[in-house]
């Protein structure tokens, strides 16, 4: 448990940032919010990353404060929905986090991203539902295939979610 780096995958909306600072206190690890560490990093927000520079450009800061993570200890991190698309951040993933995938029905991420999609760079200006489908098409590969853990997390609280993380990290 000592080296122990736990991070919170999945699609925005799923709970990456109400989740980990509550497995955080419960196992007495740092947490870090990747989207915030970012921003911190560019000092700018991240919609405004994204219409300045593009994607190409906050994906390479992502992969930049996703690998400054690796390096520390007791840490759980919730990096932004789309850090799988890179292949050098699986990689890195997978070999040094134990990955819990946040999964989650797209009727349940459509509930919680109605009222945040215009802050949201890939939401903006498309059918919320038709939207969420596509790219969780197009990453739910992804996630899968990194996860060290697989949590359902429709209906549970954010205490249940970080309880039954918490159990499946006994076991390693």
């Amino acid at each position: 448990m000592e080296t122990l780096r736990v991070a919170l995958v999945g699609f925005m909306g799923c709970g990456k940032s109400t989740v980990g600072p509550v497995l955080a206190r419960r196992l007495g690890f740092e947490f870090v919010d990747l989207d915030l560490d970012i921003q911190e990093t560019a000092g700018r927000t991240i919609p405004e990353i994204f219409e300045q520079d593009g994607e190409p450009a906050f994906r390479a800061l992502e992969s930049e404060c996703l690998a400054r993570c690796a390096l520390r200890s007791r840490l759980v991190v919730a990096p932004g929905g789309g850090v799988v698309i890179v292949e050098r951040n699986r990689r890195l993933l997978r070999s040094q986090f134990h990955v819990v995938y946040l999964r989650a029905k797209p009727t349940t991420l459509a509930e919680r991203l109605r009222g945040e999609a215009d802050h949201r760079p890939l939401l903006r200006g498309h059918p919320l539902e038709d939207r969420i489908t596509r790219l969780l098409r197009e990453r739910g590969a992804f996630y899968d295939e990194i996860a060290s853990q697989i949590v359902d997390v429709d209906g549970k609280s954010p205490e249940a979610i970080a309880e039954e993380i918490s159990s499946g990290l006994k076991s390693i």
